[in-house]
């Protein structure tokens, strides 16, 4: 939360008002880049907008934290839909299910140690949450760089990109082009469903319902959050090794099955206030996140065509900002408007994972042979190459 004395309605805000904005910017960005030919100088970009307004949290009003809040929401979301596509430019179709599981599992690390940096920071050191977030956009910065300098992109032929001003009928072109390609549409309608529940928890909602409706302290939160971000690393990996052998869709499901199984006992442990079962709560959830972040791209990759990925990836990340928005305003209207409290908001999105879940179940996700006017382009002397 921002403060310990708001309602959770304010977190939902800004994040709301984030979603809002990577909803169209997210389908440019992406579009601009597959035009271009190339995403880095676009990955670096939202990159330092988040670093920047990290480091400057918690260095003034509460208004000023929502701000800037609201702005790195914004370019690590943005930042996604390029740093997604670019998993098709580090991998082949034969080892990408592994690429995908490392990617997550690495990242989860990283999550790892900025949990540390952030314990060190204010129990240790005693910083407080401004020096604590300045180190942690620091620590940002730095991880982030060797994907600066060492992703090697293939030479793409760049084309025109789309203005700003296109990018509602962009959106709707988007949707017009992901219905022309087999199992596309369903496959982010259900996406839609899970991830409104997903992101939900992730953006700060499981963390409130830890902290004020289970009545834990903030050291047995951190706790909790390092064995989830350990087991999310597990997910990861074995995500990756599996999808070797099984079909990236069926991971995905067992995943999200994964996912209900911790909710419900999430609302199990405040009900029968055997606050033991906590412990559960995080190795399950972070075992079903980290092979739902594996799974979930490689799917995406599989049943978009190569040429159109970048755009595709763009509407992939704003069906998730739609969920995004879904989501915080369920549960805000749950507890803060009709008072019904965090258990029935937590059973809520329990559902819409099951709902997703089911919609899954009519996409195929076998790879596919795609014709050459929808495969990548290549650059002149590819072409000169070829003849």
């Amino acid at each position: 939360m921002l403060a310990n004395d708001l309602p959770d309605s304010a977190l939902a805000g800004v994040t709301v008002a984030a979603a809002a904005v990577v909803i169209f910017l997210g389908p440019w960005v992406g579009a601009r880049t597959d035009a271009r030919g190339t995403r880095l100088p676009a990955l670096v970009a939202t990159t330092i907008a988040a670093v920047a307004a990290t480091f400057f949290l918690a260095t003034g009003p509460i208004w000023l934290t929502a701000g800037l809040l609201w702005v790195a929401v914004i370019g690590v979301n943005t930042g996604s839909v390029v740093y997604d596509a670019l998993l098709v430019d580090v991998s082949t179709p034969e080892n990408r299910g592994w690429i995908s599981g490392v990617g997550v599992g690495v990242g989860y690390l990283g999550s790892l140690i900025g949990l540390g940096i952030g314990l060190v920071a204010i129990d240790v050191l005693g910083w407080g949450h401004a020096g604590t977030f300045r180190s942690l956009a620091i620590g940002f910065l730095v991880f982030a760089i060797p994907a600066f300098f060492f992703i090697v992109e293939p030479r793409r032929r760049p084309e025109s990109p789309p203005g700003l001003g296109v990018v509602v009928a962009r959106m709707f072109a988007s949707w017009r082009l992901a219905a022309r390609h087999q199992g596309v549409v369903p496959f982010l309608i259900g996406r839609f469903f899970y991830t409104d529940a997903v992101n939900t928890l992730l953006g700060g909602f499981l963390a409130v319902f830890v902290l004020d409706e289970l009545g834990l302290s903030r050291g047995f939160l951190s706790t909790l959050l390092g064995i989830a971000i350990g087991g999310a690393m597990v997910g990861g990996f074995l995500a990756g090794r599996l999808l070797y052998r099984v079909r990236p869709l069926w991971l995905l499901r067992i995943s999200l099955l994964g996912w209900v199984l911790a909710i419900g006992l999430a609302i199990l442990t405040d009900l029968s206030g055997v606050l033991g079962m906590a412990w559960l709560i995080g190795p399950l959830g972070g075992v079903a996140v980290g092979m739902t972040g594996t799974t979930d791209r490689v799917v995406m990759t599989r049943i978009s065509p190569p040429r159109h990925l970048g755009e595709l990836y763009g509407l992939y990340s704003t069906v998730g900002r739609f969920a995004t928005i879904f989501g915080p305003l369920v549960w805000a209207v749950i507890v803060d408007g009709l008072g019904w409290g965090r258990n029935v908001a937590m059973g809520a999105l329990g559902v819409f994972i099951l709902a997703g879940w089911w919609i899954l179940r009519s996409v195929d996700d076998m790879p596919r042979s795609w014709p050459l006017e929808l495969q990548v382009p290549l650059s002149e002397s590819q072409d000169e190459g070829r003849t």
